[in-house]
């Protein structure tokens, strides 16, 4: 059994407390944070190994985006792909050598896309389809059972959003966002964790727009946040949770973290 948690911290440094205080309360095995926002000499490695996360991967850069999987069984990198194609931080991928051997663990950061949903006068919007785009090719070549985990910065269905309506024309739930993240899905036959362990149109969301003064009463969230495994390894799945307590805690990233357990 391993249990495999993801997380945007929205800075690693300065969330590092309620970092400290997820992983005591609940001890994932392998924990994948985005956004990091340092380079891999500035990465608190000492604290995440007194926390007992004695294996890291860490892909950073200065001040934006980077990713890190921390772990406490053994693992290796064993890829760095640039998705982006401008040397941008955004994702690695690791291979477990202890519990769970053999699957590879890819991280990554799907980037937002800006705020006009057209490549025409957004180049991030475009930057992002062909992100997708570019993951799509890699993912229709895989051939080892596999998870992908991470901020896709997409909600595909009606019901990963407060309101389908009213967010068509919004970044990250638009059509044409959608149709791409579903393109990625076929190119290997991706099983969706979280829709399969919490099915649609059940509530589920893992972030939370800062601009709201109250969240909870709020609720305008979006599950942007996704666990997407290999058929094979989506067959051992025996527990999916979302912790949005980690909403409400101090200094809070404005998405909150969550675990897959898989019986491999």
């Amino acid at each position: 059994m391993v249990s495999i948690a993801t997380w945007n911290i929205n800075s690693v440094r300065l969330r590092m407390p309620i970092v400290e205080r997820f992983v005591t309360e609940h001890a994932p095995d392998v924990l994948c944070l985005q956004e990091i926002k340092c380079q891999e000499h500035q990465f608190p490695h000492e604290a995440f190994e007194k926390l007992g996360y004695t294996h890291r991967a860490v892909h950073g850069q200065k001040g934006y985006h980077g990713v890190a999987t921390v772990s406490k069984v053994p693992l290796r990198e064993f890829s760095r792909h640039d998705w982006q194609a401008n040397g941008e931080a955004r994702h690695v991928g690791v291979e477990l050598l202890g519990e769970g051997k053999g699957m590879i663990l890819e991280n990554v950061y799907v980037p937002a896309g800006g705020d006009e949903p057209d490549r025409e006068v957004n180049a991030k919007f475009g930057q992002k389809l062909d992100f997708l785009e570019r993951m799509a090719r890699w993912a229709d070549a895989i051939d080892r059972p596999t998870m992908i985990v991470g901020d896709f910065n997409i909600a595909p269905l009606e019901s990963d959003v407060w309101n389908h309506k009213a967010l068509l024309k919004v970044v990250s739930h638009t059509p044409v966002e959608v149709e791409s993240l579903q393109r990625f899905m076929d190119a290997h036959g991706w099983s969706d964790i979280g829709r399969e362990q919490i099915a649609a149109p059940e509530r589920y969301y893992s972030w939370w727009s800062y601009r709201a003064k109250d969240w909870k009463a709020n609720d305008r969230g979006r599950r942007l946040d996704h666990m997407w495994a290999s058929p094979e390894v989506a067959r051992e799945v025996t527990a999916h949770t979302v912790h949005e307590e980690a909403r409400d805690w101090e200094k809070p990233s404005d998405h909150v973290p969550i675990i897959t357990e898989v019986a491999l």
